[in-house]
């Protein structure tokens, strides 16, 4: 049941004090309300203002995507016709380029075929600088000689630009014949006009060279450009083909080492079977590690790597981690080295790329003790700090020497490289005795 209330009640009051802030309820007689202002309408606003603008930004993009696929002569043919337009506008057909001070003419068919020779060549300016230049030359020949004196004629400065920024070939013997045809252009109309001076003729000669350097200009400048851009790609396809092979070195030259090395034993362990078949079950697992590792490798150069759409999301991760360490020991010590292993600390959360690189440190010097100092003790040590990685593998006998001498050293250098781009030390030498140190400091958390 519906109760209602008189204006004057206490109950009235009441209810219309309690909702006051919100501005429901009922007032007061006589009250006037303040409007309500509604915060949410400027956001509204600036949000539908956000769209529009970035529906045009989208449309300014897809329309100037359009354009650039366009052909050039396509592309350069507006100009032409906006100044064959504004010839025939009487505005503008007082406002045109007079050189020698031949009489006005007014216009026939003949200015039409001028006007025409001077502005629709300007649409092959950058396919044909050349012819572009020639036809527009003789057009605006004519329209001073025959005292037409058109806008269209103001396409001269525009193809001289085009042309010292376009023409590719013969520039010098081009610029030299039309300073000869301008001379005598010169010599023309001094004796049809009025008679201008030497120094008008030379400071309108020196407004056209000058169109003509700005042209030069912008093409040395896109060469330079052009020239960066290169050296840049070709500096990086080098850097990314030595990061290539430093990363096949670092997989093949391992497992391959090893691998040759288990083969080697495994011919003087005829007498032996339960050995024999033990080595040759080490080549065979050393074997299928060399293709996981391969093919991870090759998968880091598919383009769609990192996208989701390569299909590999069930695989192992392709950088292998610290704690992957102790594998890389057993596998060395199946091959016959005998390894001692000590690890001490706990990684930090977030390594970045130290993880590998200490990784590769490790395997790098197991291989080189297994090429040069086969058989000799080898101690490996990987300490985890708060900021840090440090690791020191180090071999014992005369054999480690040899890896210095003799070996090629690409492993180490590559080995310098990856510590030196996360800002770390790396150290690699003999050792009084004959034996063989490797050290690096790794600073945990640094991008690849």
């Amino acid at each position: 049941m519906t109760e209602q209330r008189t204006a004057g009640s206490p109950e009235h009051r009441s209810y219309g004090a309690g909702h006051r802030d919100s501005g429901a309820g009922l007032r007061p007689a006589g009250l006037r309300l303040r409007p309500s202002v509604d915060r949410a309408r400027p956001d509204g606003i600036r949000h539908r203002l956000d769209s529009a603008r970035k529906s045009l930004d989208s449309a300014r993009k897809r329309l100037g995507g359009v354009w650039y696929r366009l052909d050039v002569v396509v592309r350069d043919l507006p100009f032409g016709l906006l100044l064959l337009i504004g010839s025939f506008l009487p505005a503008l057909r007082s406002n045109g380029t007079v050189i020698g001070g031949v009489p006005d003419r007014p216009h026939d068919t003949l200015a039409v075929v001028v006007i025409l020779l001077e502005s629709l060549p300007l649409a092959v300016r950058r396919r044909w600088p050349a012819l572009s230049l020639a036809l527009v030359s003789g057009g605006f020949a004519a329209d001073q000689l025959l005292g037409y004196h058109t806008f269209a004629a103001s396409a001269l400065g525009v193809v001289l630009l085009s042309t010292g920024s376009h023409l590719e070939r013969h520039r010098r013997s081009f610029v030299a014949g039309l300073t000869v045809a301008y001379v005598a252009l010169a010599v023309s109309l001094s004796h049809l006009g009025t008679g201008e001076t030497a120094t008008e003729f030379t400071t309108f000669y020196m407004a056209l060279c000058l169109a003509w350097g700005a042209g030069s200009w912008l093409r040395t400048t896109r060469q330079a450009e052009a020239e960066r851009r290169e050296r840049v790609a070709v500096e990086t396809r080098n850097a990314e083909r030595t990061r290539i092979a430093r990363e096949l070195h670092d997989v093949v030259t391992h497992h391959v080492t090893a691998m040759v090395v288990q083969a080697e034993a495994a011919r003087y362990l005829t007498a032996a079977p339960e050995r024999l078949e033990q080595s040759l079950s080490a080549v065979s697992d050393t074997g299928r590690r060399a293709i996981t590792d391969l093919r991870h490798l090759l998968d880091l150069l598919n383009p769609d790597h990192g996208t989701g759409n390569g299909g590999d999301s069930g695989a192992e991760p392709r950088t292998p981690a610290v704690g992957r360490v102790l594998t890389l020991v057993e596998q060395t010590r199946r091959a016959g080295q005998p390894v001692e292993f000590t690890e001490e600390g706990t990684p930090p959360e977030s390594t970045g790329s130290s993880d590998l690189v200490a990784y590769r440190v490790v395997q790098e010097a197991l291989t080189n003790a297994l090429k040069y100092a086969h058989g000799s003790r080898t101690l490996v040590a990987v300490r985890h700090g708060e900021r840090e990685i440090t690791v020191e593998v180090s071999t014992d006998g005369t054999g480690s020497r040899a890896a210095a001498v003799g070996g090629g050293g690409r492993g180490l250098a590559g080995l310098r490289e990856r510590v030196d781009v996360l800002g770390g030390e790396f150290s690699a030498g003999a050792v009084a005795g004959g034996g063989f140190v490797v050290r690096a400091r790794i600073p945990a958390g640094g991008r690849s």
